[in-house]
């Protein structure tokens, strides 16, 4: 990692003029020490410092926030978890995990070989940790309860845009972490808002393996070397307030409510419309890769209610992908609503409950979500 700093104070023992003396933090607070050094002109210097993995991140983060080792515990058993995932993913063909599975989830869509095979990869690692007291999974009609005595609850996606598996396009495991409320375990434990969850995340398997992680107090990012271990690659990532891309599924543009209709004819419409500027469209059919693009250089990213299925408020699901998603956007200085109001405010009537989307760049996701409000 190269960081740079541009204040030094004299060394006032020195009889060398101008030898001075840095303080130098690379990934505050994680690395810490002091570089002398003798220049004619100490504006700036560049300095080479080891990266800090997974382990140590959590170890100083957690100490820090003052957040409890279970977590960390949970955090560390899910990770291990997507790095067997990510092999598997790797492998694909030559390990004969391509194709249809032959079953359908709790949704009643089919299931790839490798959406049966993550889920049940990340159930058999968090059932070996104690302080997990149940999971619930978007491919399981119901919670798996754990441990009584756990403290946290585990939802996830294991492996979201599964649809793009066999033809090599970026998937992911999306996960969330909320503290267990006090009593027996029940599908209402963990019917609790996003503002709740002591922690998300998600991990890319792409042309890297990055994990991105929140416990609620910034966003880290880390990129799996090849020695096995995930390494920080990047902190607290911000989202740009404005932005020029969108991401949408313009194939259902027609069963979209007029606001949506609105909105996105304003965009096209480019600089020469009511937003006075040309944008761009991506669409890459896997949600955490789009939220990823949009984490590292802004955007919007949209799945909203249609009129298909009018019972249906929308296609993805708060508890697996919305919620621990959102946090994610929020921490990194963007924002996400279900076109009415903040997601993360949305109080769960159901582990499976769908939602409409919308997240991303701030000023963007405000004017649209305005639209559907008026």
């Amino acid at each position: 990692m190269r960081v740079e700093y541009g204040h030094a104070n004299r060394l006032p023992e020195s009889n060398i003029s101008t030898q001075f003396k840095f303080n130098v933090t690379a990934c505050e607070p994680y690395q810490t020490f002091q570089v002398a050094f003798n220049t004619d002109n100490p504006q700036n210097i560049l300095i080479e410092l080891p990266m800090p993995t997974l382990s140590q991140f959590l170890q100083q983060h957690l100490a820090e926030h003052q957040l409890p080792a279970e977590l960390g515990s949970v955090v560390s058993t899910i990770v291990q978890a997507c790095q067997t995932i990510s092999g598997q993913v790797r492998q694909g063909a030559l390990a004969g995990v391509l194709g249809e599975a032959g079953s359908s989830n709790v949704q009643d869509e089919a299931q790839k070989k490798l959406d049966v095979i993550a889920n049940q990869i990340l159930i058999d690692s968090l059932s070996t940790n104690p302080a997990v007291a149940g999971l619930a999974s978007e491919e399981e009609e119901q919670f798996v309860s754990i441990n009584e005595q756990g403290r946290y609850l585990v939802l996830f996606d294991p492996l979201d845009g599964s649809s793009n598996i066999d033809i090599n396009i970026s998937v992911g495991t999306i996960f969330s972490i909320l503290e267990k409320p006090a009593g027996p375990l029940s599908t209402q434990s963990f019917l609790q808002s996003g503002r709740a969850q002591v922690a998300s995340g998600y991990t890319l398997y792409g042309p890297q393996t990055q994990l991105v992680l929140c416990l609620s107090h910034g966003v880290a990012v880390f990129t799996l070397d090849a020695g096995g271990q995930f390494v920080q690659t990047q902190l607290n990532p911000k989202i740009p307030q404005a932005t020029r891309e969108f991401a949408i599924n313009m194939s259902n543009q027609r069963h979209w409510q007029p606001p949506m209709q609105q909105y996105i004819a304003e965009l096209l419409a480019g600089e020469t419309g009511p937003r006075g500027k040309n944008y761009n469209m991506r669409w890459v059919a896997s949600m955490v890769a789009e939220i990823h693009r949009i984490l590292m250089r802004g955007g919007i990213f949209m799945y909203p209610k249609d009129a298909r299925d009018p019972a249906k408020p929308g296609k993805l699901r708060l508890m697996y992908e919305a919620n621990p998603l959102s946090l994610i956007i929020e921490q990194a200085g963007g924002t996400s609503t279900n076109a009415r109001e903040s997601m993360l405010d949305i109080q769960p009537e159901g582990l499976h409950q769908r939602v409409a989307v919308i997240m991303g760049s701030r000023e963007e996701v405000d004017y649209a979500t305005r639209l559907h409000q008026q």
